[in-house]
């Protein structure tokens, strides 16, 4: 079976369920090994289990990612036995409250802010020396069209996923002149807990599931991707777009 991310090492947050899990088991289907981060070490370990089932390998990390110093250890970690990261995945994420802005309590604010921008804020921070130190570095985030739709009552998460693809695409023009290319992902309504919560009356049987988004990740992952800066629009198609300015 061919193997394209034979000995390449991929960071994956969120890695115990849903997208991450997907995608989590398919870069491991391709043959890298994976560096998998989540909060429950229970499912982690069935990851491990599956993915060793592929005939690959896997690091797990149980870890909650508002622990941010721990972001930091790992970087020295994932330095001191690879010296370099090929892929990271900055899948984890956090809905929030569905609820006006006014009736959001900050404790609550804080912890999605933190999740979804200051979380992958020190991914970027801390890997960023490995992913210079491989040949082809990939750098992955998962966004959402509520990020441009600005919906009432979904702003917590529109919010943060504004300020998510502003600082990818800030780190990709940062990073134009390395062998790295940073992605943003929308991946559309998928069959996920998350979107669950979000619109308890739908039909999950109506969505694609993460597993159908997974090859689409794993693509972006590759040496020979050579977009950056970009939106890999799934529900599209896997169309590329090039976010707008204001006219």
């Amino acid at each position: 079976m061919d193997k394209p991310l034979l000995n390449r090492v991929a960071v994956v947050t969120g890695a115990s369920r849903g997208i991450g899990r997907a995608a989590a088991l398919a870069l491991a289907e391709a043959g890298a090994h994976i560096i998998a981060l989540a909060r429950t070490q229970g499912a982690l370990e069935s990851l491990d289990d599956e993915i060793r089932a592929k005939g690959s390998s896997a690091t797990l990390v149980p870890v909650n990612l508002k622990d941010l110093d721990a972001i930091d250890r790992l970087g020295a970690a994932i330095y001191e036995r690879w010296g370099k990261l090929d892929i990271l995945l900055g899948n984890a994420g956090q809905l929030g409250e569905l609820a006006p802005i006014n009736h959001i309590d900050q404790p609550v604010w804080d912890e999605v802010m933190t999740v979804n921008v200051t979380a992958n804020y020190r991914l970027i921070r801390s890997f960023d020396p490995l992913l210079r130190a491989s040949d082809a570095g990939r750098a992955i985030f998962l966004t959402s069209g509520a990020a441009h739709k600005c919906n009432a009552y979904w702003g917590m998460y529109s919010i943060s996923k504004a300020a998510l693809e502003a600082l990818v695409r800030t780190y990709a023009a940062e990073t134009v002149t390395t062998p790295i290319k940073v992605m943003l992902v929308s991946p559309g309504p998928l069959r996920t807990s998350m979107r669950r919560a979000a619109m308890p009356g739908e039909d999950p049987m109506t969505l694609k599931t993460p597993e159908d988004l997974a090859p689409h990740i794993v693509k972006l992952a590759l040496p020979s991707w050579t977009e950056t800066g970009k939106i890999y629009d799934f529900p599209q198609g896997g169309k590329v777009t090039t976010p707008q300015m204001p006219a």
